[in-house]
């Protein structure tokens, strides 16, 4: 683990590691839970681009990747708040009763 982490870094190694501790960290193929925790930390400076066990240049392509895909879940998520908030709330019409004849 490098001394110093940008904020980017340090923000995903939280959030993995939020993910880990409330069990919904999962592996590579996403059908295991992670349980050890020195995995999780492994695949938070991973995601963080963070580990040294890669080269300066795929942990600047992790780091982007991970960045990319909060970035557009974010905007879906901000998407679907707005689509939510400009449908107009549903009206119960109510029918005539017609009268027996």
């Amino acid at each position: 683990m490098p001394r110093h982490q940008t904020p980017a870094q340090r923000e995903t190694v939280e959030r993995v590691m939020h993910e880990f501790k409330h069990g919904e960290l999962k592996t590579a193929h996403g059908k295991r839970k992670v349980r050890n925790p020195k995995q999780a930390i492994a695949i938070a400076l991973h995601e963080a681009g963070a580990s040294r066990e890669e080269s300066e240049v795929e942990n600047k392509r992790n780091l982007r990747r991970t960045k990319r895909k909060s970035e557009a879940k974010h905007y879906e998520e901000r998407a679907k708040a707005i689509v939510a908030s400009h449908q107009p709330p549903e009206s119960k019409v109510s029918l005539p009763i017609h009268s027996m004849r």
